[in-house]
Formats: structure tokens, sequence, C-alpha cells
């Protein structure tokens, strides 16, 4: 495979190059790309910028200015627009060549930690390959054998290059989170999780790059736990034969599928006018939000390059044995996550919502010992002209857990994004950075666990639902004389 930066060298065709551009258009055109307005312009930039020639100037900064829009002060190390939107096109060009783009006769990938494309013609179509390394056709041996011919820029011919096929569970998961993202606000966790839960973690690519930074923190945090548990919320809805939702907040809930006790379901459903006259309900907690699943996969991709095992399971299902046993990762704020409600240590920072039936538009964060320059409440940001969430805001606690030796970490939003953000966050250099010299103290020099605290940190979004990156707020030590003893988290029914 050919670096195309050196296009402004070779004496490429102008059929070659043109093939290189119908490529691009066929990418950006596609059904896969059609709702990516961002990602099109990364793509059509990038690879215009490195089949003109111009590829030595596609550094952080060129790109956040030039092609996603950002003001001449830009700067890459504060603004991480560059790299998440990077990613991001990484992921969509995996999709699109799983799907439509299977028969392509040019495949355009992003080597990691590189913003120069690279150009590879296809000698056996993408979805012939699929087939022979499943086994539909051939043999399992058939799949070292098949051949690849990339562009050779530098002499205009093709030279062949045997590639060994391998089909891992990173694609698999990334299919499945973009399908699973389609549906909305609330999509199924589940199958994700257990392929977590099963050992595959340290395949995912969705996670933050290994740093030593990021893994003393956490190290720091689980102590001698090789198994953490990362809980993820499963809120609790009503389900009617004509299969609408309505959310159940609280009274006693029963196993996924039973009968709703009609009384039941008036006195604590969202909207109990209309569950009135719904008829025949069922209880069904089989969804989450999109930014915890986001969260989860973070956190396991770190923690499996750190050589862990994640325990992955709903909060309904976190009990005495794992907070006993492990160290806990709750994921959402209590408004979505009840556990959260039952463990989170008194701290400055709490949840809050005045009515709990329009949660998304009306809770907050509260801050009760403002500093100089901090707000005493914060709330999603919205703008004034669409509505569109612009901007989230999350807590971080790191507490005490219930028996010596274990601690619990809250990671949670007052939407979905905000927890995205929030584990963005605390699972990267630049976060981590930021927060031990928030909480640098001389008095903690050489202790081996994290002294109790909570960070506010706040969310940038677009589009309502991509994370484009969080800044931290401030940093409050949680003080001995606040520490309660967390409770247990009541059990499923």
């Amino acid at each position: 495979m050919e670096n195309a930066s050196t296009f402004a060298h070779s004496h490429v065709s102008e059929t070659s190059v043109e093939e290189y551009r119908d490529q691009v258009r066929r990418v950006v055109q596609s059904a896969t790309f059609r709702n990516a307005a961002t990602l099109q312009l990364l793509l059509q930039f990038l690879t215009d910028k490195t089949i003109g020639g111009s590829a030595e100037s596609l550094k952080e900064y060129t790109i956040g200015v030039e092609a996603l829009g950002r003001k001449p002060d830009f700067d890459p190390k504060v603004d991480p627009i560059v790299r998440v939107q990077s990613h991001r096109l990484r992921v969509k060009l995996k999709e699109y060549y799983d799907d439509e783009g299977s028969r392509d006769p040019i495949l355009i990938q992003f080597p990691k930690g590189h913003y120069v494309p690279t150009f590879e013609v296809m000698a056996v179509s993408l979805s012939h390959r699929g087939d022979l390394s499943t086994g539909k056709s051939g043999s399992i041996a058939d799949t070292d054998s098949l051949e690849t011919a990339p562009i050779d820029a530098a002499a205009g011919t093709k030279s062949v290059s045997r590639t060994k096929l391998r089909w891992s569970t990173i694609g698999e998961l990334l299919a499945l989170a973009t399908l699973m993202m389609s549906f909305g606000y609330w999509l199924a966790i589940h199958q994700i999780a257990m392929k977590l839960h099963t050992g595959e973690a340290n395949a995912l690519n969705t996670g933050p790059v290994d740093d030593g930074l990021v893994e003393a923190f956490w190290r720091r945090f689980l102590g001698n736990d090789t198994s953490p548990v990362i809980a993820y919320p499963d809120a609790v809805f009503l389900l009617d034969d004509s299969n609408d939702l309505f959310r159940f907040r609280h009274g006693a809930i029963d196993s996924r599928g039973a009968l709703v006790d009609p009384h039941v379901a008036r006195q604590f459903a969202s909207n109990p006018e209309i569950v009135a006259k719904a008829g025949q309900l069922y209880y069904e907690n089989g969804y989450t939000g999109t930014g915890e699943l986001e969260s989860v996969a973070m956190l396991a991709s770190l923690f499996g390059h750190m050589g862990l095992k994640p325990i992955i399971k709903s909060s309904r299902d976190v009990g005495p044995n794992d907070l006993n046993q492990h160290n806990v990762i709750l994921l959402g704020s209590s408004f979505q996550n009840p556990a959260v409600e039952q463990l989170l240590t008194a701290g400055d920072f709490s949840y809050s919502n005045p009515d709990q039936h329009h949660e998304q538009w009306r809770a907050q964060i509260l801050n009760a010992h403002p500093r100089d320059g901090e707000a005493s409440s914060y709330h999603t940001e919205r703008d004034a002209n669409t509505k569109a969430l612009t901007a989230d805001f999350g807590i971080v606690t790191i507490a005490p857990g219930v028996t010596p030796g274990r601690s619990i970490a809250i990671i949670g939003g007052l939407d979905t994004k905000g927890t995205e953000g929030a584990a963005m966050f605390v699972t990267s250099k630049y976060g981590i950075e930021r927060l031990s010299k928030a909480l640098s103290d001389p008095g903690d020099k050489g202790k081996k666990d994290l002294t109790p605290f909570q960070a506010l940190v706040h969310v940038r979004l677009a589009k309502g639902y991509q994370v484009l990156g969080a800044d931290l707020i401030s940093v409050h030590r949680v003080q001995a004389a606040n520490m309660g003893n967390p409770q247990m988290p009541p059990r499923a029914n």
C-alpha cells in the first residue's frame, strides 16, 4: 500500500488520479455518509489535499481551521475536535466498506494516528473476501492466499502484496454500536455488553490510546482488583401492546415482560393520564443511553489495555458481592441509574430535578459551595433557535466503597451525552493531566489510593449528540466528615 502523500512527486496517470476522485465521490454520496455532513467535508478535504500533492500540510491545526471551521486562535491541545472527527471518519469508512462499499474497486483508509489517507486498489472485492473469511466459499487456507494490488504511486504501476484477512470483534462491535445508535436516544446495550463480558474487551478500539499517566490514575483507583465492575443503567419502561413506551421511575418492578398492576402504572408512570388509557402494560428494561454505551466501550478498552477483565452488568444486578469484592463504576446520573442515588457520596456537586417528568429540560447539577468563578447550578445548554443541545455537564465522583479497600466511581451527565463526555475525559491523557494537576497536593505524595473527590466537567456537543470534547470546570475534594457509608442499591425483584 502506498501512502498517497507521494502523489506530488510521482508520475501518476490522470486516469489513476481520476479513479481516486471517483472513489471519494462514491463514498461521500453513499447512504452511509448521507447524514454525516461534517465527515463528508473532512473526507473531501483530506483526500483533495493528498491527491493534489499537499499531504504535508495536513496538520491538526490546518485541518481544524480549514476543514472544520475553527477560528484562527484554534489550539489543538485544548480542543480535540480534529482527533474526535478523524476517529469518527475511520469508523464511518469501516461501516461503509463493510456494507454498501464492499465491492468497490478502491479502499480508502486512514492509518491510526495519521491524517493522510491511503488508497488501495482491490484485486478481490471486499464482499468476496468476507465470504471466504467466513468459510462461505473455499477454505480457511484460501484466505491466506488472497492478494491485493496496492497503488505504487512512485512507479505508476500496481505491485502485488499478500494480505492475510482477519475479521475481529472490532468490526462487529462498531457495526453493532452504529446500528443501535440509529434507533435514537435509548437503545439496547445487552449484545455489546455480552461481548465485553466474555473477554472481547481487548479488541475494542473505541477507547483511549494506552498511556502511562491514564493507567497510573486508574490503578490507584482499582488497587489489586483485576475485575472491576462497570455498571450501566437500564431504565425501566412500561410497554403497551402497540410498542409505545412510558417511563417508570418508581414503584415495584418485576421481570422483563411481566404484567404491570394498573394501579401501580397509573401511580408511578411518567404520564398517568395516557397510561390510564393504554390498556395492558408490561415491564421493559432492555434499553440504555447511547452515551452510556460509549462509556462502557471506553472503560472496557482502557481496562483491556491494562490487562484487566472488567465485569459488565446492569446496575440493577450489582449486589453485595460485587461491592464487597470489586471496585464498582456506575454510569449515568441518578435520573437514569437508581444505584447512583443510593451510592453517591455526599459532596458539593449533586443532581437535582424539580420536575421528574421533564428531566432532560429542567434537570441541573447543583454546586453547594461555589468558589470564585463557579456557578451555583449548571444546566444543559441549547441552541437559541433550533433548541438542539450544544453542551452538557457531568460529574465524576471517586468515593470509598462499602467495605475497606474498595472504591466506587460514578460518571454521569445530565444527559446521556454528558455521561459520554465525562467518561471520555477520565479515560484520556488530556483529561487525566488536568485532573491530576487540580488534585495535586503535597500531602498526597506516596499515597497509593486516590483521595475522594468530585470533578465537574463541561461537555461540548455538535448536532445534539456528537461529543466534541470535555473540559474541567472544577474539582472539589470530598471531606472525610461528609463521607457516609454508601448503602447497597436495591436489587431487581
